[in-house]
Formats: structure tokens, C-alpha cells, sequence
């Protein structure tokens, strides 16, 4: 998911303070569906630019940083908030124990399938590789992708 700052926000990119999510289809990087509070959104409210379909920058790049982060703080279940900076690309902001589960109504799915798969895989061990394939096979084979979801 992709947290966008609002007016309504005040400039900052929390969901709860009026900031807008945007699913992202793990598999492409592509921009899926947006929500404004509890409301879909297909553009932003103060620019009017649209914010589905629109490919993430780096999203290789950012995926292996966020499955690295597990070899750092292996908690089995975190979050990690990536910013992508004009000119070192990528980095992490922040890594939470408990991250927020709006991401469900930004991709417009829920997450307790995908977690009920890895619970039943042997994920222990995996490289940062291994684990963005897994991710992109669940998303694919649990209809999380937006490819899979129009079909």
C-alpha cells in the first residue's frame, strides 16, 4: 500500500488523520484502488490526478527491502514503511511491530488468507529473494492481484 498526504492530513500520509491508501499489485507495482477514509477513490482529492494505474518507481528495489527487513527484526509479521527519495531511492522509514490493517481496504482484499498460507509453508530460512516469490505467488493463487481479481 501506498499512503498519500492530503490537505485533510495536513501534509502527512496518515490514513487516520485523512491521508488517502492506494493498493499496489505486488506482482506489477501497479497502482489497484485507492480509499479515503472508508470511501474508494480513483484520484486524489486536492490534485485531481488519477492514482490507479500508475506504476511504482523501483518497485524491485523496494520489494527486497522490505523482505530484508525480516533478517533484521525477525517478528514473523511486520510492517515496513519505504520512502523513495529523490536521490537515494529507497529506504526504510520505519519497521512496526503491529502495522495497521487498512492496507486490506487499500487493496480492496483481506489479508487473513495470505497469513493462513504462510502459516502453512515452511518459510523458515528463506532468502529475501524466496520470500518476494512467495509474496507474488500468494498474491497470485489467493486473488489478491489485480489481474487475478478482474478476471
Amino acid at each position: 500500500m501506498i499512503r498519500l498526504p492530503t490537505r485533510a492530513s495536513d501534509g502527512r500520509a496518515n490514513l487516520h488523520m485523512g491521508g488517502m491508501g492506494v493498493g499496489v499489485d505486488l506482482v506489477t507495482g501497479v497502482t489497484t484502488h485507492g480509499v479515503l477514509g472508508r470511501k474508494t477513490a480513483t484520484t486524489h482529492p486536492d490534485l485531481g490526478t488519477p492514482i490507479v494505474g500508475v506504476a511504482v518507481p523501483q518497485w524491485e528495489e523496494i520489494l527486497t527491502i522490505a523482505a530484508r527487513c525480516y533478517d533484521a527484526v525477525p517478528l514473523g509479521f511486520l510492517g515496513v514503511d519505504v520512502v523513495l527519495d529523490a536521490q537515494l531511492g529507497p529506504l526504510v522509514l520505519e519497521m512496526n511491530a503491529r502495522p495497521g490493517l487498512t492496507i486490506q481496504l487499500a487493496n480492496g482484499r483481506g489479508v487473513r488468507l495470505r497469513m493462513e498460507e504462510v502459516a502453512r509453508r515452511e518459510v523458515t530460512g528463506l532468502t529475501p529473494a524466496e520470500r518476494v516469490a512467495l509474496g507474488r505467488d500468494l498474491a497470485t493463487t489467493s486473488g489478491c492481484s489485480a489481474s487475478r481479481r478482474r478476471a
